[in-house]
């Protein structure tokens, strides 16, 4: 009754026919299919990212103090710049780094995949 009554008529379920039980198969496939493609695409780029080395030259002072912060979304365009696509939420930061020195920072991939990625911070030399 509730489905004959509710669910067909509201297009929230549909009889389970053999051609729709063929259907349902076939979408099936499909989503194990792309979710094994995203995950291949993922796992290449954390192999990807695993190996980079981000180098930011910034304005610093005494005592290896930098004179503002690196954030995420420094680290993401420097990232962009060496032809990776990594979003800025993805990378992932505790505080900004705001001192001198190499940081290894976390970065999520997706599908419970991260990798580290090597962050060098330099003094910016003025011209």
């Amino acid at each position: 009754g509730y489905g004959r009554n509710f669910l067909i008529p509201r297009r929230l379920a549909v009889p389970a026919t053999k051609a729709n039980l063929t259907v349902l198969e076939k979408e099936k496939a499909a989503i194990v299919a792309r979710k094994k493609n995203q995950r291949d695409e993922a796992e290449a780029l954390a192999k990807k990212v695993a190996g980079a080395t981000v180098v930011i030259a910034h304005r610093s002072g005494d005592d290896n103090k930098l004179y503002g912060s690196i954030t995420s979304a420094d680290i993401a365009e420097k990232l962009a710049a060496l032809g990776i696509a990594i979003d800025k939420k993805k990378i992932v930061l505790d505080e900004p780094i705001k001192s001198l020195g190499v940081t290894m920072v976390p970065v999520k991939i997706g599908y419970q995949i991260s990798a580290e990625i090597t962050v060098e911070i330099i003094p910016l030399v003025a011209e």
